[in-house]
């Protein structure tokens, strides 16, 4: 079973729906004591980080993840899930949860034909394997949606990336925990399989 952490994220409808497409068994929940004894979670999440994290500290969300990831429960992180795993992120000038070490930055693109949000499907290149990327080739697009982008403090930690006036990190991980700025549950055949893999691991 997967839990998904309830927030008041905008996409847990298109990610449970994306997990029923797929047979997998999920739940939602906001309580922080289901997260803490998940036997997976999946951290999804639209929004603004500032706001997310507000939310996540009142609901005691925030602690639970620490321990969850403390303790080697395995946890996909999608969009804002991906950047406020971070230790700081510029939008709206928030601390993250520090599960990982680095910041979320705003998108700075010279080239005045590249609009921010970066909005629609984009190219993602792995640059060290994982299992929850194995499937991927060359040439495969994802769908996303965001200002801000994660940036690890250790370039290890960097599994894949994608190029919008210059590269940058769309996929990061630590052990049991991985993020991916892109969205999975809306991303078709290969976005799916992302889910699959997870599911597997």
């Amino acid at each position: 079973m997967i839990t998904l952490v309830d927030y008041k994220a905008g996409n847990l409808t298109s990610v449970r729906r994306a997990l029923d497409h797929l047979g997998i068994p999920c739940q939602i929940s906001a309580d922080p004591d289901v997260v803490r004894r998940a036997e997976k979670l999946i951290f999804p999440g639209v929004g603004a980080a500032g706001a997310a994290m507000a939310v996540l500290r009142e609901r005691g969300l925030d602690a639970a993840l620490k321990e969850a990831f403390k303790t080697g429960i395995p946890i996909l992180g999608i969009c804002i899930g991906c950047q406020i795993i971070l230790t700081h992120s510029e939008e709206d000038d928030a601390d993250g949860l520090d599960l990982l070490p680095g910041n979320t930055v705003r998108f700075r693109v010279d080239d005045p034909a590249l609009k921010i949000p970066h909005m629609g499907w984009n190219g993602v290149t792995v640059t060290r394997p994982h299992p929850l990327l194995s499937h991927l080739r060359p040439g495969d697009e994802f769908y996303f949606v965001h200002s801000f982008y994660p940036q690890p403090a250790d370039a290890a930690q960097i599994y894949a990336v994608s190029d919008y006036g210059g590269q940058f990190p769309v996929a990061i991980g630590k052990d049991n925990l991985f993020a991916v700025q892109f969205h999975a549950e809306k991303s078709g055949t290969v976005g799916l399989k992302v889910l699959e893999n997870f599911r597997k691991w």
